[in-house]
């Protein structure tokens, strides 16, 4: 988790985007996490530290970690996983376990590139795939 922040930190002074203590601290839940996990949980995570949050301001702050590309959203589970890639600038391929909710991202993809209509420009991608696991029994 180290590497994320340290990545998320030179990847913000890099691009001049402002990497907040809140923001900073969702990240480092998000990373800390292990599996997806979603925005009231991260609230009350929040909630028992120090520092107060409400509702919009942690959305708003995985909303500047999503641009940023420091955090994906898997959109099925409507959950975060950090990116271990900061500001990667490629298309999210993640693979969901449905047993275990592992979430494992494939460097390097990018699907749906060769057919985006021309002059169109992909801003951000994220493709999930769902099944199981290598760690977990199949029927």
């Amino acid at each position: 988790m180290p590497d994320i922040l340290e990545d998320a930190d030179r990847h913000c002074a890099k691009t001049g985007a402002r990497l907040t203590p809140l923001r900073r601290r969702v990240l480092e839940l998000v990373a800390r996490s292990g599996a997806p996990v979603k925005a009231y949980d991260l609230l009350s995570q929040i909630d028992r530290s120090s520092t107060s949050a409400k509702p919009p301001t942690v959305y708003r702050a995985l909303d500047f970690l999503i641009e940023a590309g420091l955090v994906h959203r898997v959109e099925a589970l409507n959950a975060f996983v950090a990116c271990p890639q900061a500001g990667h600038g490629h298309a999210a391929v993640l693979y969901v376990c449905e047993s275990c909710a592992n979430v494992t991202e494939v460097q390097g993809a990018r699907p749906g590139q060769e057919n985006k209509p021309p002059g169109f420009t992909v801003k951000r991608s994220v493709i999930e795939h769902y099944g199981l696991c290598v760690d977990c029994p199949k029927p």
